[in-house]
């Protein structure tokens, strides 16, 4: 077999769907399966697999994994020579599996790890395809860029002053070549070991930490040109700008698993600790602490 597309799905029934039904549509001359590994979904996702698109390995995990651990029970059986990482709210506009498949197969001598394409959003546009491996430097600047935004945000959150006009926009520019790391919303790769992802980050960094493995061996990752893919949810874990986002699930995830990060590739402790206590800072804030407070034992346990 060619190819094993593999997505992971937690309570997305509507976006899975419709990335199944863009999948079989535009697929054409390859060799490929479908493998959707379930995180414990209550919205009638695996009735609808089962019942819609019989045709799909459907591995149901019962609960949630994880990003990277559910991603991993789906290569434990795929069968394809290359791997598709693809996210349930995506779709594709035309035969991307088949062009990442050519170009991966015509550039055997390029020593390439991972290749994706320019992501686009409902509108065609643009958007967060790829990004640059986190460091200490870059992180203190975003959290303190964070910490300040928070106070203001409070504010306009007290005074009831709408922050609609501040809500920014993740259009990006279009590139192609080199890059750290490509987002794992449509990550194209070869089936082997390399393809496992760490099973210790729990939600964000996963594609960037197997990327970083990929960079240490010397292995090259590439935009291309060619593959039309929209991801309808494809803003960063910050874009709404509201205090209360700052609270959600997936933004304390995104800095638990940064923290991770920083500490697996850099691991200097006086920066960690500064790192941390910036974490910490803005997780105390009072409009946040009762979602924030029980992961701050986990924060400084890592």
């Amino acid at each position: 077999m060619q190819l094993s597309i593999i997505i992971v799905n937690f309570n997305t029934h509507d976006f899975l769907k419709n990335c199944l039904t863009s999948i079989y549509e535009h697929t054409k001359d390859l060799d490929f399966e479908v493998i959707v590994s379930d995180n414990g979904s209550t919205d009638g996702s695996l009735e609808m697999l089962s019942s819609e698109f019989p045709q799909v390995i459907t591995i149901a995990n019962g609960v949630n994994l994880g990003f990277g651990a559910a991603n991993n029970r789906a290569l434990d059986i795929a069968k394809g020579k290359y791997i598709f990482y693809l996210n349930s709210d995506t779709i594709l506009l035309n035969n991307a599996p088949k062009i990442f498949f050519d170009y991966f197969e015509a550039h055997q001598n390029e020593n390439l790890g991972a290749i994706g394409a320019n992501l686009l959003d409902k509108d065609n546009n643009v958007i967060h395809s790829y990004g640059t491996f986190a460091g200490f430097g870059l992180s203190f600047k975003q959290l303190l860029k964070m910490y300040s935004s928070n106070i203001v945000l409070s504010f306009m959150y007290i005074f009831r002053i709408s922050t609609a006009r501040f809500v920014h926009s993740d259009k990006a520019s279009f590139y192609t070549g080199n890059v750290d790391y490509i987002t794992g919303a449509d990550l194209f790769l070869k089936n082997e070991a390399s393809a496992r992802f760490d099973e210790l980050f729990f939600l964000y960094f996963e594609e960037a930490d197997l990327q970083r493995q990929l960079a240490i061996s010397g292995k090259q990752r590439v935009l291309i040109d060619g593959p039309q893919i929209q991801h309808l949810c494809g803003g960063s874990a910050g874009s709404d700008f509201s205090i209360k986002r700052k609270a959600s699930f997936s933004r304390i995830q995104f800095e638990l698993s940064r923290v991770r990060f920083l500490k697996k590739y850099n691991n200097n402790k006086i920066a960690l600790f500064f790192i941390k206590l910036l974490v910490t800072f803005i997780w105390i804030n009072p409009f946040l602490i009762n979602s924030t407070k029980k992961h701050i034992k986990t924060l400084w346990s890592i």
